[in-house]
């Protein structure tokens, strides 16, 4: 009975590290993005709105971009709605884009929409 006990308090003690573990590696932060700059404008193809944030695919310059905006809370925050971010819609993205030049991915601050600008992340720069 307490091998059976213990062998359990251990595979739960496993799970709980494995699920801290991925967690942390699924919101990777801004490691991966470059420190300058960056500004995209195009129409939007495609949006999976969500945690743990909204990801956009965005048609700029024949080219197809991955833009990630915020949690839902702070795209809600900036006053950005959902329906805002649908597909046909365009728009400006001022942000970071990805530090590997070859992946046309940023994580955008701000977004701004027929003139109106929606700022996500108002204490970054």
């Amino acid at each position: 009975m307490q091998v059976t006990r213990r062998l359990t308090c251990v595979a739960i003690a496993l799970a709980g590290t494995a699920l801290f573990i991925t967690s942390g590696l699924a919101h990777h932060g801004w490691d991966w993005a470059e420190g300058e700059n960056f500004e995209l404008t195009g129409v939007i193809t495609a949006a999976q709105l969500g945690n743990p944030h909204g990801v956009l695919t965005v048609s700029a310059n024949n080219e197809k971009w991955t833009v990630e905006v915020g949690q839902p809370w702070r795209n809600e925050r900036a006053g950005l709605k959902d329906a805002m971010l649908a597909k046909g819609v365009e728009a400006t993205f001022q942000g970071h884009r990805a530090k590997d030049k070859n992946k046309r991915v940023m994580k955008a601050e701000r977004v701004i929409i027929k003139g109106k600008l929606y700022n996500l992340y108002p204490d970054r720069d």
